[in-house]
């Protein structure tokens, strides 16, 4: 009897643990979502509005803690940026999220492996599963050792899962055969990696524009054309990084989503803070529908008169939403996650029933997306991911100069950083 109390009270403890997790993580996943789209001012709720009041003075100190930290790197008064024997390009943006730099950074990387490059793509791995951490006695053993960064793909094969090495690393290595790919928050240490172990003689930075330890030889900074700069505030209670002044550092702006001609305002805006980097208009072009899980690859007119149903984990979905809704015949049922959102199989199979019943044939997500569906997940109706690429539109002449920029050393050399002094992105907000 004592035994099957003891084992029934034992269950009921652990179910109620389990439910409190559940519980617990449901309501930060609300506050999250709640914080988002007071950051995005999507949300205009009175409650909205008066969180985002409380935020503004920690957008202050958060401006003042960047500028303060790009003055000392600019006079390299305690902190320094360590130079590599390679080309450096950093690919990034002022804002968080949404302005497609992955599509960027396969175009660039395809196009110098095709000369002949050696290219080396080194990412945060944002969000990637932690490495367990070693005994407080082993890291005083270890304590001079220098653990290597996590080698998504060694140009030959793809070594790591999406959970173990991030969304966009491993997305960039499936797709980019020839690419090594490295995921550390320490990218000096991925980069001498890179050139020791692999022989590679071009590093592109993946989201670097704020990674000052590394000097880049070429600066792309993307703007997003549909929100450039959010509502200017940098976070928490905007979507900026640092002040839109520091596009002073950029050596190529690319004006991504940019099926129309940008609003004079915005160019006006770059020219005031930076006059002689070329500026790049590109859009991201759907090439076809591909099966998540599966091997079959379907075109463009797949989802002609179909009733669709969507749901994506990304920054911006608004964007994603319109290109599906354009191509469909009907969308009868949309769903949206916090960006980085890893699936759970349960909460696929009601989401998937959730659709159905609203009558939809087929589930369409994002690649980035798809990439954090589990292995094997079989849907209840068919369930496609949109491959996405990078088309330029106006200014491929000075693409092409980048790039040959890159592949010539000697050409490369004499590129500046800019057309502003970078001392001057740190005086004012």
């Amino acid at each position: 009897m004592r035994l099957s109390y003891s084992l029934f009270s034992l269950v009921c403890c652990d179910n109620m643990e389990t439910e409190t997790r559940s519980w617990t993580k449901r309501k930060w996943a609300s506050f999250e979502s709640f914080v988002e789209g007071v950051i995005y001012d999507r949300d205009l709720s009175v409650s909205a509005r008066l969180f985002g009041l409380f935020l503004h003075p920690f957008s202050y100190l958060f401006s003042t803690i960047v500028r303060l930290r790009l003055f000392l790197y600019s006079r390299r008064f305690v902190f320094k940026d360590r130079p590599l024997d390679c080309l450096v390009l950093v690919v990034g943006n002022l804002t968080v999220g949404g302005t497609g730099k992955t599509p960027v950074v396969e175009r660039f990387t395809k196009e110098l492996i095709a000369k002949g490059k050696k290219v080396a793509i080194l990412s945060r791995g944002y969000k990637s599963k932690e490495e367990p951490s070693p005994s407080f006695w082993l890291r005083l053993w270890k304590s001079k050792t220098v653990s290597p960064p996590k080698v998504v793909s060694d140009g030959k094969q793809v070594l790591l899962d999406s959970e173990s090495a991030g969304d966009e690393p491993y997305m960039l290595a499936v797709n980019l055969p020839g690419a090594v790919v490295l995921a550390d928050k320490d990218r000096v240490k991925s980069g001498r990696y890179a050139i020791e172990k692999f022989n590679s003689d071009v590093l592109i930075l993946d989201d670097g524009f704020q990674y000052l330890p590394i000097k880049g030889t070429l600066n792309l900074l993307l703007v997003d054309q549909t929100n450039p700069f959010g509502n200017r505030c940098l976070l928490p209670r905007g979507i900026l990084r640092e002040p839109v002044r520091h596009l002073s550092r950029a050596s190529y702006v690319f004006l991504t989503k940019s099926e129309v001609e940008p609003e004079l305002e915005l160019l006006e805006t770059i020219r005031k803070y930076n006059k002689s980097a070329e500026i790049i208009r590109c859009v991201h072009k759907p090439r076809f529908f591909r099966e998540v899980n599966g091997e079959q690859t379907k075109p463009l007119n797949l989802l002609h008169e179909a009733y669709v149903g969507v749901f994506c984990g990304i920054a911006s979905p608004r964007g994603f939403e319109q290109l599906i809704l354009r191509m469909s015949g009907e969308m009868r049922f949309r769903r949206r996650f916090l960006d980085h959102h890893r699936y759970r199989e349960d909460e696929l199979d009601r989401m998937f029933l959730q659709a159905k019943n609203a009558g939809a044939d087929v589930m369409v997500t994002t690649e980035k997306d798809a990439v954090r569906i589990p292995p094997g997940y079989k849907p209840v109706i068919p369930f496609y991911y949109v491959r996405m690429e990078i088309e330029i539109i106006e200014g491929f002449d000075d693409f092409e100069e980048a790039v040959a920029g890159i592949c010539f050393p000697e050409k490369a050399r004499q590129l500046t950083l800019g057309s502003g002094d970078p001392d001057q992105g740190s005086i004012d907000a």
